[in-house]
């Protein structure tokens, strides 16, 4: 068995300073222990029932995280920053709440220095003010949505400038709470730092609501966002179950990845088309998404479509446009996909009662759900226990439902993607009925959901 990936987690030097946390490290103590360093995690749980053994190397496995016995930083010395980047989330504020009150009561960190408006805010021809953090400030923030910090995309990439600010702050440790451009934008200050020979720790917080973080079980606010849009689509099914030939048509976050889209539709158990990135689909001919609507309409009179927004980017002329994160603008398929059914069905003479819902910003500014509000308060303790230890260029991930450290240049080496192979999506086609293929090649009458 070969492994391709080094785990290795950077570290700023010695861990010499005593933590001021109380944990036992007594076998058979029946209370919290600290973590060590060889503690660690395989990525790939899964083997045959009589395969040959393997043997793992350190580096090929990834570290616990969780609190260290011996700490890199001596706490009463640590000025540290946090700031958040790119799109709202649901969870960023519970992720800046526990980063706070952990630096603060757990090891009794007083300089906490949140950076506004992303990168933005360590840019200093934007003149942004830092914003003090401490339990007082923070201790109410998980209640409302958005992030109090405020967030931006861009600047990123002014890589010295960013180090200079961070130099001129006396930062120890950064906190990037951000996406794949915020962590390749981390990866690269802290690059600049180490080549500055500088001992400053930069830990991220992976943030994408898309779930296409690779190398961990879960990213938060997905659980949430999953939660409102199953909610958007049962409004949409009682529209178009009450009226004649009613369609409801829900676009969903996801510009490469279709989880958000695949999940929403196994949790509402009301869709019947699930439209992804990963699945490439067509609209005409008698294999086309639009035949099997208008099926689906002579046998149920109503429809369910979930449409990820970065589907079936193929059917929409291609923009040279990018965004300030350098992600190229896709066209929206929500509203190409309305005008074409409303066109198809008209050419037919065939009433129909289309109502189109994108709900998206109301998704991705909503309050966390209790089961993200927990993932993200794990996730922002752990991050505080890896920067205290010295650990940098790194992010915290959870894999096979442990949290663990992830370096950054892995963790953003790839997406990760819905595979039309997996499980999950034969799942998806059982529950909507839908057809495995909707274009050239493929029967023209598949499988049609009765509900």
């Amino acid at each position: 068995m070969s492994h391709t990936h080094d785990f290795t987690v950077p570290v700023l030097g010695a861990a010499k300073v005593t933590s001021p946390i109380n944990y036992s490290n007594a076998d058979g103590a029946k209370i919290a222990s600290f973590v060590e360093d060889d503690d660690r995690v395989i990525l790939d749980a899964s083997a045959p029932a009589d395969g040959e053994s393997v043997t793992y190397r350190a580096n090929e496995c990834l570290e616990k995280a969780g609190p260290r016995q011996k700490l890199y930083f001596a706490p009463g010395h640590v000025h540290a920053g946090i700031v958040t980047c790119g799109g709202l989330c649901p969870g960023l504020n519970d992720v800046i709440r526990a980063i706070t009150r952990c630096l603060w009561y757990r090891y009794g960190v007083k300089r906490i220095s949140g950076i506004q408006f992303g990168y933005r805010g360590l840019l200093p021809d934007y003149g942004i003010p830092t914003m003090p953090l401490n339990p007082d400030e923070v201790d109410d923030i998980h209640k409302i949505g958005g992030t109090i910090l405020g967030s931006s995309r861009g600047g990123g990439t002014r890589t010295e400038d960013l180090v200079d600010t961070i130099e001129r702050m006396n930062l120890n440790i950064l906190f990037t709470i951000g996406g794949d451009g915020t962590q390749k934008g981390a990866l690269a200050i802290a690059e600049e730092i180490e080549r500055r020979k500088l001992k400053i720790a930069v830990v991220g917080i992976p943030k994408t609501i898309d779930n296409d973080l690779s190398f961990t079980d879960k990213s938060f606010g997905f659980e949430t966002a999953v939660a409102k849009a199953t909610s958007v689509v049962s409004g949409a099914h009682a529209e178009a179950h009450s009226a004649i030939n009613g369609i409801g048509l829900v676009k969903v976050m996801g510009r490469d990845s279709g989880f958000i889209a695949s999940h929403t539709a196994l949790a509402s158990h009301e869709v019947n088309f699930v439209l992804i990135p990963e699945v490439r689909f067509e609209l005409e001919g008698e294999t086309g998404f639009l035949h099997h609507l208008q099926r689906r309409l002579e046998r149920r009179n109503h429809a369910v479509v979930v449409v990820a927004e970065g589907a079936g980017q193929h059917l929409i002329e291609r923009s040279s446009t990018t965004d300030a994160s350098g992600n190229r603008a896709y066209g929206d398929i929500g509203t190409y996909l309305r005008d074409a059914i409303t066109a198809h069905f008209r050419k037919l003479d065939i009433e129909i009662n289309l109502k189109y819902i994108d709900p998206s910003y109301i998704i991705r500014s909503a309050v966390a759900e209790p089961t993200d509000s927990v993932y993200c308060s794990r996730l922002g303790h752990n991050a505080v226990h890896a920067a205290m230890a010295g650990k940098t260029k790194v992010l915290m991930g959870l894999i096979n439902n442990t949290f663990v450290h992830l370096p950054i240049a892995v963790a953003v080496s790839s997406r990760n993607q819905v595979n039309p192979e997996s499980s999950l999506w034969r799942d998806v086609i059982e529950a909507t009925h839908q057809p495995v293929q909707m274009g050239a090649g493929v029967a023209a009458d598949g499988p049609g959901s009765d509900e």
